[in-house]
């Protein structure tokens, strides 16, 4: 997908256009794995392999795709250290800490309607 550049056209802004940055952007941050280290990493900085510690049945790909996507939307800084090896770690932007107030409530709805989705499953079938 190209990359668009925000001029300041209202149409950008718009999740209902096709074509819109703000579809884009939904579209990179509303996934399971990018809610979900915005979740983890919260007020800390952490390596990749506690990232993926922390993450269970994250792959190694899927956790490094997700990291470069939030990283390229400035949700999550990345910060290598200049030793031997090299030390990598990940830490949440101003931005990615903004989002995390929504991440927190999604996380909050879960937890409070598990029951009840769970048993609309049930009552459906599957």
């Amino acid at each position: 997908m190209v990359t668009k550049q925000f001029t300041g056209s209202p149409d950008e802004a718009d999740l209902l256009r096709a074509d819109s940055l703000a579809r884009e952007i939904f579209s990179d941050v509303a996934n399971k794995w990018a809610l979900l280290i915005i979740e983890i990493l919260g007020d800390r900085t952490l390596r990749f392999s506690e990232l993926r510690n922390e993450l269970e049945g994250i792959s190694h790909k899927m956790l490094t795709q997700n990291l470069r996507m939030l990283e390229r939307n400035g949700l999550v800084s990345r910060t290598v250290h200049p030793i031997v090896p090299p030390r990598v770690e990940y830490t949440l932007t101003e931005a990615g800490t903004a989002l995390r107030k929504t991440v927190d409530g999604m996380c909050d709805w879960t937890h409070r309607y598990l029951g009840h989705i769970e048993a609309a499953r049930h009552r459906f079938g599957s």
